[in-house]
Parts: structure tokens; C-alpha cells; sequence
């Protein structure tokens, strides 16, 4: 049962209706488990850690466990009913003691409660300590309590609560039986204040819940404390607008609208439906993130049917967004997500937030994004016209494809390495990042050399020294075998010092070239 609300005083839903018992512990099931079997059995340990996000039922679940070790039923324990159960919920039982590490961190703190450790229970069978926000102790205060939670009295029980175990030293998460709480379904977090909506007599609709479970990001404090602010308006039936103009949201109509703006590169619309979104008064970072949940159901509703149980959204909308995402090109969809995103860590520190959106909204109307170049493989027949690992030589296909429609097959093959079409920097720079040719010792290669001339049977790189070229020389074969992989034909290299066939004693010598390449590309290289 959750517990009745106090007349007396209003208090808080997240602390009036916190659970009595583990039946109604919220989606920790496989914690509840455990500790059940452990209590029934007399099995318990003497030291726990209790993992999670906040919200999730780590310091509830530790005062149950306190009330288990402690209940005098000789049925089902934790009883909630029994004396020591009553004390404990009340907060008056003098055997388990609460202890906030944040404020509470030193070794002086620490030594006090090895002290204490020395007496026995003075009410109930064990005495417990529930030290949240284990994480925040200092060093020394981690130390001094080492000896005693590996080997505390009989009559002692710990339980450490935190949000980053990862803070913990090692020696400290040896010791500990460690429960790891998660993230409380939206589903599961639904239909628990759905009850509590229907013992108090509220009325509230099912959009509306799911849409303070979504917001509330699997942390039952936070949605009930969502809910808390909604029966603040002191109505008794709450929709789902209701909740939206609480937590200071646009409904889906504007996210539908300013997308629909956004593709058809209307920047105007884009920026007067922002504007009179904000006139209303919602947070613009807020905004932000809802359109990134808008563009979520857009990905989704692209490549999965009947997704409706996945999307945070009213029924009469969810037509619409199906309708929305088959009309959107998933590059839109993509480039909508990420531009978002970077606009929101962006404006995380901004004192402008709302200008980063607006240019946000003129960059996606407009196509300023940088565009994503996707590799698609090629059949056999066309990867002699490519390299192995599918980059395509530029001009190479184009042209081929012209003489074809042109008529003139044989003028296809003839025509495929016509130099003034291909993109020479590009092919040239792409034998550097295959086989050997993309190790260290041709980044001087890289770096004084350029494709100059391709034919049927050979092509030229010239270069920018004599010493280069006895270099490349050196490296003739492996870059001709290079150049026939990624072409489909073999050629011979021909290397000459560029504007000077016979020699180019007025180039710079080869230790300048080697320092300058070093100097570019910030590493050693070796001469062989």
C-alpha cells in the first residue's frame, strides 16, 4: 500500500506516496527479488551499494531493507504495520541512522560513526547506517571507514547509496554487495501514477501521462514531482495541454509545422513559428530539445511499422508524423538531428540561445549543412573502373558514360583516363592511403610530388627535386602496383623534376624537403 497523505500539512507526492513495502517498489524488480530472499532466509550482508540515477529508489529500497532486517512480523518483513516499521518510516528509530556524505565528508565524521559502531542495537536487531552520496567522502574519510565495513559487529549493517560508483576506490566496491538500480520504464512509471491519480480522484488522461513519463527520464521522483505541479492548477482533470503549458512546451502541431517549414526552405515561416512559439513564453532550450524528440519519431516512423508504442506522442498526431516521415529524405531527417544537437551544446553555455536556433533554423531551410557522401559498392564488372575499397577515381566514370551515349563503346575504353577530365590531385592523394603506400616512409613522396599526366600506358608525376625523384625511384614498383589497383591497367611511372627535365640543381636539396614534410606533418621520417 502507499502511504496516506497527512492532512495536517501539505506534503510532497514523491514523499507522501513513497513505498511501504517491495511490492510497490517501482521497476526494480530484480532488486526486490534479492533482497526478499535474503530477508525470509536471515541471509543479509553487512555492507551494500546501491547504484543508479537519482530517482530510481536507492535510499527507499535502503530504508525498506532497514525495515526487513527490523520487523517483528513473523510473516512477510518489511510488515509496515509493526512498531519498528512505523518508527522507521517516521524517521524516529535510533537504530538506523541517515547520514548525507555531502555535508558530512570528513575524516572526523567518519571516526564519529566508528564509535558508534561499538554499541549495540538499542531497539531493533541490527543498527543500520544509510550513508547517501557515498561518492562526495574525502580520501582519508574513505580510509578510516575501510577497516570497519569489512569487518563491522554482527549487529551492524551498511548501506551506501550513490549516482557514480565509478568515484568509489576499489577497496570500498570489494567490500560491498553491489545493486545496480535502473532507469524506471515509462510504462512502469505510467501505471504507478496512474494509481496514485486514482487514490487521490484525479482525473488525467493517458496522453498526459505518458507525456510526464517521457519528461520524467526513468527517475520516479522526477515525474511525480512533474505531477505535483499539475495538481498545483487545482483542477481535478488534467489533459495533455495541461501538461505541456506546465513544463513550458509546444505541442506537436509547431514541431510538425516548422519542420514541414524547414523542408520546403521557407526561412520565414521557420522564423516567424519560432517566434511566436517563444512569445508564449516556452524555453527555448526546451524547444530545442523537443524538436530533437520530434526529428527522433521521424527516424523511427522512416524505418519501422506500427511504431506508435515508441513514440511520445497523442494519437490524432501520429497519422501525421507517418505522413511527415515518408515525405522527408532521411538526409533531412539526419542533418535535422545532428544541427540540432550541436546547436543545443552550443547553447548550453550561449547567452544568445535563442539567436543559435534561429541560425540553426536558416542553416537547415537553406542547405547550408555540409553534405554526407555515403560509398556505395559497386558490382565486378564496374570495380576495375575504382579501387578495391570502393573510392571511386574521379572522371573516370563520366566519361566513360558519355561516350557510351554517345554511341562510341570503343571510344569508352579508349577515352576512360582522358588527364584533362580526371580530378589528378584526388586519384594521385588516394594511392597514399592504400597498402604500403599509406605508411610514414612515403609521406615525403606525398608531399614533394604531384600527378602531372595519365595515359594508356604510363603516367607522369613530377616532383619537386632531384632527390625526390631518386626517391620515388626507389619506390617505383610499389606505386605502379598501387596506381594498377586502383585503375584496373598497368603503367609505367615516369618521374621527372617538375619544369626541369634535366636535372633542377635550383630545387631545394632533400633535407630541406624532409623538414618541411616533418614540419607539416608533425612526425619523424626516415630516409631509406
Amino acid at each position: 500500500m502507499y502511504g496516506r497523505r497527512e492532512k495536517s500539512m501539505y506534503t510532497a507526492l514523491y514523499r507522501a506516496y513513497r513505498p511501504e513495502t517491495f511490492d510497490t517498489v517501482l521497476g526494480q524488480e530484480h532488486i526486490v527479488k534479492i533482497l526478499k530472499n535474503q530477508i525470509a532466509s536471515d541471509a543479509t550482508g553487512h555492507a551494500y551499494l546501491f547504484c543508479g540515477t537519482r530517482g530510481t529508489g536507492k535510499t527507499t529500497t535502503a530504508r525498506l531493507l532497514a525495515k526487513g532486517v527490523n520487523c517483528t512480523s513473523e510473516n512477510i518483513r518489511p510488515c509496515g504495520v509493526c512498531n519498528n516499521c512505523k518508527a522507521i518510516k517516521d524517521g524516529t528509530f535510533m537504530d538506523v541512522i541517515e547520514i548525507d556524505a555531502a555535508s558530512n565528508n570528513g575524516v572526523d565524521n567518519i571516526r564519529e560513526l566508528k564509535e558508534s559502531v561499538k554499541y549495540p542495537p538499542a531497539v531493533g536487531r541490527k543498527k543500520v547506517y544509510i550513508i547517501d552520496e557515498v561518492h562526495m567522502l574525502s580520501t582519508g574519510a574513505f580510509n578510516a571507514l575501510l577497516k570497519t565495513l569489512e569487518e563491522p559487529p554482527e549487529s551492524v549493517m551498511f548501506i551506501l547509496a550513490t549516482t557514480e560508483p565509478q568515484k568509489l576506490p576499489a577497496t570500498i566496491l570489494s567490500r560491498c554487495l553491489r545493486l545496480d538500480f535502473r532507469r524506471v520504464p515509462e510504462t512502469v512509471l505510467k501505471s504507478g501514477m496512474k494509481s496514485i491519480c486514482q487514490t487521490m480522484g484525479i482525473n488525467i488522461d493517458d496522453g498526459a501521462l505518458a507525456f510526464v513519463a517521457a519528461n520524467a527520464d526513468g527517475s520516479v521522483r522526477d515525474g511525480l514531482s512533474i505531477l505535483d505541479q499539475c495538481l498545483s492548477a487545482g483542477s481535478k482533470d488534467i489533459s495533455r495541454d495541461d501538461v505541456l503549458e506546465i513544463l513550458g512546451t509546444a505541442g506537436e502541431d509547431t514541431f510538425l509545422e516548422i519542420t514541414d517549414a524547414v523542408a520546403r526552405h521557407n526561412v520565414a515561416e521557420g522564423l516567424l513559428l519560432l517566434d511566436r512559439v517563444l512569445a508564449d513564453g516556452k524555453d527555448v532550450r526546451q524547444f530545442m530539445k523537443d524538436w530533437v524528440t520530434h526529428y527522433r519519431n521521424l527516424l523511427i516512423t522512416k524505418f519501422v511499422n506500427n511504431a506508435e508504442d515508441m513514440l511520445n506522442m497523442s494519437c490524432e498526431n501520429i497519422e501525421r508524423i507517418c505522413g511527415q516521415s515518408q515525405r522527408l529524405d532521411i538526409m533531412e531527417i539526419n542533418n535535422g538531428i545532428i544541427e540540432l544537437s550541436k546547436t543545443m551544446a552550443d547553447a548550453k553555455w550561449s547567452t544568445q540561445p535563442r539567436v543559435l536556433l534561429e541560425l540553426c533554423i536558416v542553416k537547415m531551410a537553406t542547405g547550408m549543412l555540409q553534405k554526407t557522401t555515403y560509398v556505395q559498392s559497386q558490382p565486378p564488372a564496374q570495380q576495375a573502373l575504382g579501387t578495391k575499397e570502393g573510392i571511386s577515381v574521379p572522371g573516370i566514370k563520366e566519361i566513360k558514360n558519355k561516350a557510351l551515349k554517345e554511341g562510341r563503346p570503343e571510344a569508352a575504353a579508349e577515352s576512360v583516363f582522358d588527364a584533362a577530365a580526371i580530378d589528378k590531385d584526388a586519384l594521385w592523394h588516394s594511392i597514399f592511403e592504400k597498402g604500403e603506400a599509406s605508411s610514414a616512409s612515403f609521406n615525403l613522396i606525398r608531399t614533394g610530388t604531384e600527378l602531372t599526366d595519365i595515359g594508356d600506358k604510363q603516367f607522369v608525376v613530377a616532383a619537386s627535386s632531384s632527390a625526390i625523384v631518386n626517391y620515388v625511384e626507389k619506390k617505383k614498383k610499389v606505386l605502379e602496383d598501387i596506381m594498377e589497383e586502383s585503375t584496373g591497367v598497368r603503367r609505367d611511372l615516369i618521374c621527372r623534376v617538375k619544369g626541369d627535365k634535366c636535372g633542377g640543381s635550383d630545387m631545394p636539396d632533400i633535407e630541406s624537403i624532409k623538414k618541411n614534410a616533418e614540419n607539416a606533418l608533425g612526425i619523424d621520417i626516415e630516409l631509406v
